[in-house]
Protein backbone atom coordinates (compact mmCIF):
# COMPACT_ATOMS: atom_id res chain seq x y z
CA UNK A 1 0.00 0.00 0.00
CA UNK A 2 3.15 2.17 0.73
CA UNK A 3 4.23 1.82 -2.10
CA UNK A 4 1.29 2.45 -4.39
CA UNK A 5 0.86 5.85 -2.33
CA UNK A 6 4.96 6.83 -3.14
CA UNK A 7 4.40 5.91 -7.34
CA UNK A 8 0.60 7.80 -7.26
CA UNK A 9 2.22 10.51 -5.60
CA UNK A 10 4.72 10.56 -8.44
CA UNK A 11 2.70 10.22 -10.78
CA UNK A 12 0.74 13.51 -9.64
CA UNK A 13 3.87 15.35 -8.33
CA UNK A 14 5.72 15.00 -11.29
CA UNK A 15 3.16 15.90 -13.16
CA UNK A 16 2.22 13.42 -15.59
CA UNK A 17 -1.18 13.54 -14.50
CA UNK A 18 -1.93 17.40 -15.68
CA UNK A 19 0.20 16.03 -18.85
CA UNK A 20 -2.37 13.64 -19.81
CA UNK A 21 -4.85 16.15 -19.42
CA UNK A 22 -3.47 18.58 -21.32
CA UNK A 23 -2.91 15.45 -23.84
CA UNK A 24 -6.54 14.68 -23.83
CA UNK A 25 -8.07 18.10 -24.56
CA UNK A 26 -5.21 17.92 -27.55
CA UNK A 27 -6.88 14.61 -28.52
CA UNK A 28 -10.59 16.27 -28.11
CA UNK A 29 -9.45 19.24 -30.58
CA UNK A 30 -8.38 16.84 -32.85
CA UNK A 31 -11.42 14.68 -32.73
CA UNK A 32 -13.92 17.22 -32.90
CA UNK A 33 -12.10 18.89 -36.20
CA UNK A 34 -12.27 15.73 -37.61
CA UNK A 35 -8.53 15.21 -37.61
CA UNK A 36 -6.57 11.90 -37.78
CA UNK A 37 -4.10 11.20 -34.55
CA UNK A 38 -1.34 13.07 -34.73
CA UNK A 39 1.23 11.36 -32.42
CA UNK A 40 3.71 14.25 -33.21
CA UNK A 41 1.63 17.29 -31.28
CA UNK A 42 -0.30 15.17 -28.92
CA UNK A 43 3.31 13.50 -27.27
CA UNK A 44 4.87 17.25 -27.87
CA UNK A 45 2.23 18.67 -25.57
CA UNK A 46 2.32 15.86 -23.39
CA UNK A 47 6.35 15.97 -22.37
CA UNK A 48 6.29 19.85 -22.91
CA UNK A 49 3.59 20.08 -20.68
CA UNK A 50 6.24 17.95 -17.83
CA UNK A 51 9.24 19.74 -18.52
CA UNK A 52 7.12 23.10 -18.14
CA UNK A 53 5.03 22.53 -15.39
CA UNK A 54 8.15 21.12 -13.25
CA UNK A 55 9.99 23.94 -14.22
CA UNK A 56 7.64 26.63 -13.17
CA UNK A 57 7.03 24.37 -9.83
CA UNK A 58 10.50 23.73 -9.33
CA UNK A 59 12.73 26.20 -10.35
CA UNK A 60 13.20 28.32 -7.13
CA UNK A 61 13.70 25.07 -5.14
CA UNK A 62 16.29 23.94 -7.45
CA UNK A 63 18.25 27.18 -7.62
CA UNK A 64 18.40 27.65 -3.89
CA UNK A 65 18.46 23.88 -2.50
CA UNK A 66 20.67 22.44 -5.33
CA UNK A 67 22.81 20.15 -3.05
CA UNK A 68 20.36 19.47 -0.44
CA UNK A 69 17.42 18.79 -2.96
CA UNK A 70 15.41 15.94 -1.44
CA UNK A 71 15.80 12.05 -3.20
CA UNK A 72 12.10 12.96 -4.25
CA UNK A 73 13.17 15.92 -6.07
CA UNK A 74 16.23 14.71 -7.66
CA UNK A 75 13.97 11.67 -9.28
CA UNK A 76 11.70 14.25 -10.38
CA UNK A 77 14.74 16.25 -11.84
CA UNK A 78 15.95 13.30 -13.85
CA UNK A 79 12.46 12.67 -15.31
CA UNK A 80 11.94 15.93 -16.38
CA UNK A 81 15.45 15.66 -17.95
CA UNK A 82 13.94 12.96 -19.56
CA UNK A 83 11.18 14.12 -20.93
CA UNK A 84 12.61 17.37 -22.46
CA UNK A 85 14.54 15.56 -24.61
CA UNK A 86 11.70 13.99 -25.73
CA UNK A 87 9.71 16.88 -26.38
CA UNK A 88 12.60 17.93 -28.40
CA UNK A 89 12.60 14.64 -30.59
CA UNK A 90 8.67 15.73 -31.12
CA UNK A 91 9.26 18.99 -32.18
CA UNK A 92 11.49 18.17 -34.65
CA UNK A 93 9.05 16.80 -36.01
CA UNK A 94 6.23 19.27 -36.29
CA UNK A 95 5.91 21.74 -38.86
CA UNK A 96 7.65 25.51 -38.97
CA UNK A 97 4.82 27.43 -38.33
CA UNK A 98 3.89 25.29 -35.18
CA UNK A 99 7.01 25.94 -33.72
CA UNK A 100 6.80 29.42 -33.65
CA UNK A 101 3.99 29.40 -32.28
CA UNK A 102 5.46 26.90 -29.51
CA UNK A 103 7.97 29.54 -29.14
CA UNK A 104 5.87 32.52 -27.71
CA UNK A 105 4.21 30.12 -25.20
CA UNK A 106 7.45 28.74 -24.07
CA UNK A 107 8.22 32.19 -23.78
CA UNK A 108 5.34 32.57 -21.24
CA UNK A 109 5.98 29.77 -19.52
CA UNK A 110 9.53 30.77 -19.25
CA UNK A 111 8.83 34.41 -17.32
CA UNK A 112 6.02 33.30 -15.62
CA UNK A 113 8.71 31.52 -13.21
CA UNK A 114 12.20 33.63 -14.11
CA UNK A 115 12.17 36.76 -11.77
CA UNK A 116 12.39 39.79 -14.58
CA UNK A 117 9.93 42.57 -13.97
CA UNK A 118 10.31 45.42 -12.34
CA UNK A 119 10.25 45.42 -7.95
CA UNK A 120 7.37 47.82 -7.97
CA UNK A 121 4.85 45.85 -9.60
CA UNK A 122 5.31 42.88 -7.41
CA UNK A 123 3.28 41.32 -5.15
CA UNK A 124 6.33 39.67 -3.42
CA UNK A 125 9.84 39.10 -4.01
CA UNK A 126 9.65 36.06 -6.67
CA UNK A 127 9.88 38.97 -9.51
CA UNK A 128 7.94 37.18 -12.20
CA UNK A 129 4.28 37.03 -13.97
CA UNK A 130 3.47 34.06 -11.54
CA UNK A 131 3.25 36.93 -8.61
CA UNK A 132 1.47 40.27 -10.71
CA UNK A 133 -1.70 40.08 -9.02
CA UNK A 134 -4.42 38.40 -10.76
CA UNK A 135 -2.70 36.89 -13.71
CA UNK A 136 -1.87 33.58 -12.74
CA UNK A 137 -5.12 32.20 -13.62
CA UNK A 138 -5.62 33.63 -16.83
CA UNK A 139 -1.99 33.22 -17.96
CA UNK A 140 -2.68 29.52 -17.42
CA UNK A 141 -5.94 29.63 -19.21
CA UNK A 142 -4.06 31.51 -22.40
CA UNK A 143 -1.29 28.91 -22.22
CA UNK A 144 -3.48 25.98 -22.42
CA UNK A 145 -5.82 27.41 -24.84
CA UNK A 146 -3.69 28.27 -27.51
CA UNK A 147 -1.46 24.49 -26.90
CA UNK A 148 -4.59 22.57 -27.11
CA UNK A 149 -6.71 24.06 -29.98
CA UNK A 150 -4.72 25.99 -31.89
CA UNK A 151 -1.45 24.33 -32.26
CA UNK A 152 -2.74 20.75 -32.62
CA UNK A 153 -4.94 22.26 -36.05
CA UNK A 154 -2.16 24.23 -37.09
CA UNK A 155 -0.10 21.39 -37.48
CA UNK A 156 -2.45 19.95 -39.63
CA UNK A 157 -2.84 22.99 -41.95
CA UNK A 158 -6.43 23.18 -40.52
CA UNK A 159 -7.91 26.76 -41.30
CA UNK A 160 -8.21 28.90 -38.47
CA UNK A 161 -12.03 29.43 -38.96
CA UNK A 162 -14.91 31.01 -36.64
CA UNK A 163 -15.31 27.58 -34.96
CA UNK A 164 -11.75 27.26 -34.16
CA UNK A 165 -12.15 30.89 -32.25
CA UNK A 166 -15.04 29.36 -30.40
CA UNK A 167 -13.45 26.63 -29.52
CA UNK A 168 -10.55 28.79 -28.33
CA UNK A 169 -12.75 30.71 -26.19
CA UNK A 170 -14.47 27.69 -24.47
CA UNK A 171 -11.63 26.39 -23.87
CA UNK A 172 -10.05 29.20 -22.31
CA UNK A 173 -13.20 29.37 -19.81
CA UNK A 174 -13.42 25.79 -19.16
CA UNK A 175 -9.59 25.86 -17.53
CA UNK A 176 -10.08 28.93 -15.70
CA UNK A 177 -13.28 27.02 -14.06
CA UNK A 178 -10.91 23.74 -13.83
CA UNK A 179 -8.29 25.95 -11.43
CA UNK A 180 -11.30 27.80 -9.27
CA UNK A 181 -11.51 24.04 -6.91
CA UNK A 182 -7.23 24.85 -6.80
CA UNK A 183 -7.79 28.62 -5.69
CA UNK A 184 -10.26 28.13 -3.09
CA UNK A 185 -8.10 25.35 -2.12
CA UNK A 186 -4.73 27.28 -1.78
CA UNK A 187 -6.62 30.66 -0.60
CA UNK A 188 -4.74 29.60 3.11
CA UNK A 189 -1.88 29.63 1.53
CA UNK A 190 -1.48 32.59 -1.38
CA UNK A 191 -0.33 35.86 -0.49
CA UNK A 192 -3.27 38.28 -0.08
CA UNK A 193 -1.40 40.19 -2.73
CA UNK A 194 -1.95 37.57 -5.14
CA UNK A 195 -5.48 38.98 -5.33
CA UNK A 196 -6.00 35.35 -6.44
CA UNK A 197 -10.50 34.46 -7.29
CA UNK A 198 -11.42 34.17 -4.37
CA UNK A 199 -9.70 35.55 -2.08
CA UNK A 200 -11.14 39.09 -4.36
CA UNK A 201 -14.87 38.27 -4.49
CA UNK A 202 -15.21 35.19 -2.11
CA UNK A 203 -15.97 31.69 -2.18
CA UNK A 204 -19.90 31.44 -2.83
CA UNK A 205 -19.64 34.38 -5.43
CA UNK A 206 -16.31 32.12 -7.22
CA UNK A 207 -18.70 29.62 -7.35
CA UNK A 208 -21.10 31.46 -9.00
CA UNK A 209 -18.62 32.67 -11.38
CA UNK A 210 -17.52 29.17 -12.19
CA UNK A 211 -21.44 28.72 -12.77
CA UNK A 212 -21.74 31.49 -15.40
CA UNK A 213 -18.56 30.75 -17.22
CA UNK A 214 -19.63 26.59 -17.52
CA UNK A 215 -22.83 27.77 -18.86
CA UNK A 216 -20.93 30.60 -21.39
CA UNK A 217 -18.94 27.29 -22.01
CA UNK A 218 -22.03 25.15 -23.14
CA UNK A 219 -23.57 27.81 -25.15
CA UNK A 220 -20.98 29.22 -27.26
CA UNK A 221 -21.67 25.46 -28.68
CA UNK A 222 -24.76 27.01 -29.96
CA UNK A 223 -22.87 29.50 -32.21
CA UNK A 224 -20.59 26.79 -34.49
CA UNK A 225 -21.34 26.80 -37.89
CA UNK A 226 -21.55 23.09 -37.37
CA UNK A 227 -23.21 21.90 -34.84
CA UNK A 228 -22.72 17.46 -33.41
CA UNK A 229 -25.41 16.06 -31.65
CA UNK A 230 -23.33 13.54 -29.56
CA UNK A 231 -20.51 16.11 -29.39
CA UNK A 232 -23.29 18.68 -27.40
CA UNK A 233 -24.83 16.28 -25.34
CA UNK A 234 -20.92 15.09 -23.56
CA UNK A 235 -20.29 18.89 -23.21
CA UNK A 236 -23.26 19.52 -21.47
CA UNK A 237 -22.02 16.26 -18.93
CA UNK A 238 -18.82 17.22 -18.69
CA UNK A 239 -20.23 21.16 -17.92
CA UNK A 240 -22.28 19.57 -15.21
CA UNK A 241 -19.45 17.02 -13.93
CA UNK A 242 -17.10 20.36 -13.28
CA UNK A 243 -20.16 22.37 -11.98
CA UNK A 244 -20.67 20.16 -9.44
CA UNK A 245 -16.57 19.76 -8.48
CA UNK A 246 -16.37 23.42 -8.19
CA UNK A 247 -19.57 23.35 -6.12
CA UNK A 248 -18.08 20.40 -3.50
CA UNK A 249 -14.91 22.78 -3.41
CA UNK A 250 -13.96 24.69 -0.06
CA UNK A 251 -10.11 25.31 1.73
CA UNK A 252 -10.25 21.92 3.71
CA UNK A 253 -10.97 19.76 0.79
CA UNK A 254 -8.91 16.26 0.67
CA UNK A 255 -5.65 16.34 -1.01
CA UNK A 256 -6.52 15.15 -4.04
CA UNK A 257 -9.75 16.29 -4.66
CA UNK A 258 -8.68 18.99 -7.31
CA UNK A 259 -4.51 17.45 -7.61
CA UNK A 260 -6.50 14.74 -9.11
CA UNK A 261 -10.41 14.50 -9.50
CA UNK A 262 -10.80 18.01 -10.88
CA UNK A 263 -7.43 17.92 -12.75
CA UNK A 264 -8.36 14.34 -14.66
CA UNK A 265 -12.11 15.82 -15.95
CA UNK A 266 -10.17 16.62 -19.41
CA UNK A 267 -9.31 12.64 -19.33
CA UNK A 268 -12.74 11.43 -18.79
CA UNK A 269 -13.84 14.04 -21.10
CA UNK A 270 -11.82 12.11 -23.70
CA UNK A 271 -12.35 9.23 -22.64
CA UNK A 272 -16.44 9.23 -22.73
CA UNK A 273 -16.17 11.37 -26.31
CA UNK A 274 -14.27 8.15 -28.25
CA UNK A 275 -17.12 6.14 -26.61
CA UNK A 276 -19.91 7.35 -27.89
CA UNK A 277 -18.59 9.73 -31.15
Amino acid sequence: MGLFKNVFDFYLNSSIHVALSVYALTWITLTVFQINYDENILYFNFFATITGYNFVKFFGLAKFHHRSLANWLKVIQVFSLICFVALCYYALRLETKTLLWIGGFAAVTFLYAIPFLPRHIFVDQQQNLRSVSGLKIYVIALVWSGVTVFLPLMNNDFTINFDVVITAVQRFLFVIVLMLPFEIRDMRYDSIKLATIPQKIGIKKTKIMGAIFLLAFFLMEYLKDELNFESTIILFVISLLTFLFVFFSKENQGKYYSAFWVEGIPIFWLIILKLFS
